[in-house]
């Protein structure tokens, strides 16, 4: 239901003057008047080196996300601790940052909790949200809170920038560019799915070492979200299977049903971690660079639409999985 929506909405939301990236994106991109930034703004060290500074303030574009999680599809309330969901409706949001090369500044927090407890719940949940915009620098710059006869909802609005033109979309992929995925994936059910680890730093750093032509957060499964870049920059990936970074919780996993670890890496959702599309020339010297997570390729982007995966000499079509939301 969400693609289609979002299809539906897209086509038929108007264009705006002040809108780079709007809709079907992990994030929005706005054009920002110049000046808009306050002296001191950015703490020190904040912009890596050869990024907008002060005196390039016009050079700035603002970036938008907005991620709810809800009880019964995010999280249990009544089996997970209330700092925990605040924590993982901030972190999330940060994906989605990372998935732009964009620097977090602020957030809006919605807390929808009902009746019974509601002052306990939104107090439990703070502490986590409080404890991770210390650990980001953020700003919790306002929100609301809605008392109703309903299941625990937080919803997360978050702001940050990129130097103009240099955020990361789901568009720009090419046929020949390396396939990168950071860390490891799959089986983030067993307790990844509630503390996930964003890599905004490590997006800083890469935008600045190498080209990245398109990137995506797997929130919804790595088939599932890789299949979407695609979709976005109308190319196919040619897969190496057996490159794909399998975590040792889909291993866990698959001990205990009826998947293999692989199949969990290739459809299980909320890893969180960033696939990337990277000029093949600069593929070599990103693997070898130390950015505090592992990082590997795991095939090609083809002209060729869809994924595929080489088997016995011959490329056999692979369906894409994963989480999608609104279906049971």
């Amino acid at each position: 239901m969400e693609q289609s929506f979002l299809a539906w909405l897209k086509g038929r939301s108007s264009d705006l003057p002040r809108v780079a990236v709007g809709i079907g994106d992990d994030a929005a991109i706005l054009h920002w008047p110049p000046g808009a930034w306050p002296p001191g703004a950015w703490p020190p060290g904040a912009w890596p080196p050869g990024a907008a500074r002060e005196g390039q303030r016009e050079g700035q574009q603002l970036v938008i996300a907005t991620d709810q999680v809800a009880d019964g599809v995010d999280f249990l309330l009544a089996e997970h601790p209330l700092p925990a969901i605040g924590r993982k409706a901030v972190l999330v949001n940060l994906s989605d940052m990372a998935a732009m090369a964009a620097e977090p500044i602020a957030i809006l927090v919605t807390l929808s909790l009902p009746r019974e407890g509601s002052t306990q719940i939104a107090a439990g949940i703070y502490d986590g949200i409080l404890a991770v915009a210390k650990e980001y620098g953020l700003a919790i710059a306002g929100g609301d809170i809605t008392i109703y006869d309903g299941p625990v909802a937080v919803s997360v609005t978050i702001l940050g920038a990129v130097p103009s033109g240099g955020g990361w979309l789901r568009s720009g992929a090419r046929e020949g560019d390396a396939i990168v995925v950071t860390g490891a994936v799959g089986g983030s059910i067993l307790g990844r799915h509630l503390e996930p680890e964003p890599r905004v730093r490590q997006a800083r750093r890469i935008a600045e070492s190498v080209d990245v032509h398109a990137a995506i957060d797997i929130s919804d499964g790595l088939s599932l979200d890789l299949d979407r870049l695609c979709a976005a920059s109308g190319v196919g990936a040619e897969m190496d299977l057996e490159a794909i970074p399998i975590h040792a919780d889909a291993v866990k996993l698959a001990s205990r049903d009826s998947a293999s670890p692989l199949e969990h890496a290739w459809g299980d959702g909320e890893d969180f971690e960033l696939i990337l599309a990277v000029a093949p020339q600069s593929v070599a010297a990103l693997l070898k660079q130390d950015f505090g997570v592992p990082l590997t390729q795991i095939g090609t982007f083809t002209g060729r639409t869809g994924l595929w995966a080489r088997r016995g000499g011959h490329l056999e079509r692979m369906s894409p999985r994963g989480f999608i939301h609104g279906r049971r």
